[in-house]
């Protein structure tokens, strides 16, 4: 009986993502004491607008900091799954990795920030885990974010489990020299009648903590963009449109919360150039 379930899972799973992760693919994409919040530096309005709680780090990346104003370079891997990608031509241009890079690039004025993607379709934490030590140590990044927990949910891998293959894999990231953000599943309100995602966000939390890790909160996040009536993620097909749309918010969400937690402020980095 468990077997026919999990595949209606991820059945149902694999609709609801459509376009949102409908392709999957490797290969690149062309600190100190608590702060206040700096605010969005991307230039975010209307749809793409979050709240600055929900980008509010206390955990700080001073290893990113200290590569923007020394090497004047950010090298950014995406550890993830098929909801880091998008589907057609110009897929990989439109996906949140390539926004990133460029959001990214434009808040912080002469350094330059190349973003590359690991894509894991259909793999647990444990599974990308296995990976991950080969990764950091031939890729090198300065930062890794890694997003997981979809696949761990529709296969209701027990959370005590989730959490200890996250801690691991955080710890393999950070002791290849890594720093880590961790990113949660994305929200999707038909989602939540087919499986409970509860657990798994709270532990990805609860890690980020223990770790002194930032948490990007993808799934409130997107939430919040849902419950203001900016996107409607509610409907059974969504448009490629809609697709780029929140790709593209997201990418300049992370912008922000990379340079919050980096406690980098953009009008220095003009002055030293």
């Amino acid at each position: 009986m468990m077997q026919p379930l999990l595949g209606l899972l991820l059945l149902a799973a694999a609709t609801l993502a459509v376009p949102l992760h409908a392709q999957e693919q490797n290969g690149g994409l062309a600190a100190g004491p608590k702060t206040e919040p700096k605010g969005d530096v991307t230039g975010s309005t209307g749809a793409c607008e979050v709240p600055a709680y929900l980008l509010a780090s206390d955990s700080a990346l001073p290893k990113v900091a200290d590569k923007a104003k020394v090497a004047r370079a950010l090298d950014i891997l995406v550890v993830g799954s098929g909801s880091s990608t998008l589907a057609g031509p110009d897929g990989a241009s439109a996906a949140y990795p390539a926004r990133l890079e460029f959001y990214l690039s434009k808040a912080l004025f002469g350094v330059t920030v190349h973003v590359g993607t690991d894509i894991h379709p259909k793999q647990t934490a444990e599974e990308v885990g296995e990976s991950l030590e080969k990764t950091v140590n031939e890729r090198k990044p300065t930062l890794v974010i890694w997003q997981t927990g979809t696949v761990d949910a529709l296969r209701s891998i027990d959370p005590d489990d989730f959490r200890a293959a996250i801690k691991d894999g955080v710890t393999v990231l950070k002791n290849g020299g890594a720093s880590v953000i961790l990113m949660n599943p994305q929200y999707n309100p038909r989602m939540e009648n087919v499986v409970s995602v509860t657990s798994y966000l709270d532990s990805m939390r609860v890690v980020a903590q223990e770790m002194d890790v930032p948490l990007f909160d993808r799934f409130s996040i997107m939430r919040h963009w849902t419950d203001a009536g900016n996107f409607d993620l509610s409907v059974n097909t969504h448009s490629l449109a809609l697709a780029k749309s929140v790709h593209d918010c997201l990418g300049q969400a992370l912008a922000n919360l990379i340079v919050e937690a980096s406690r980098l402020n953009p009008a220095e980095l003009r002055i030293q150039r």
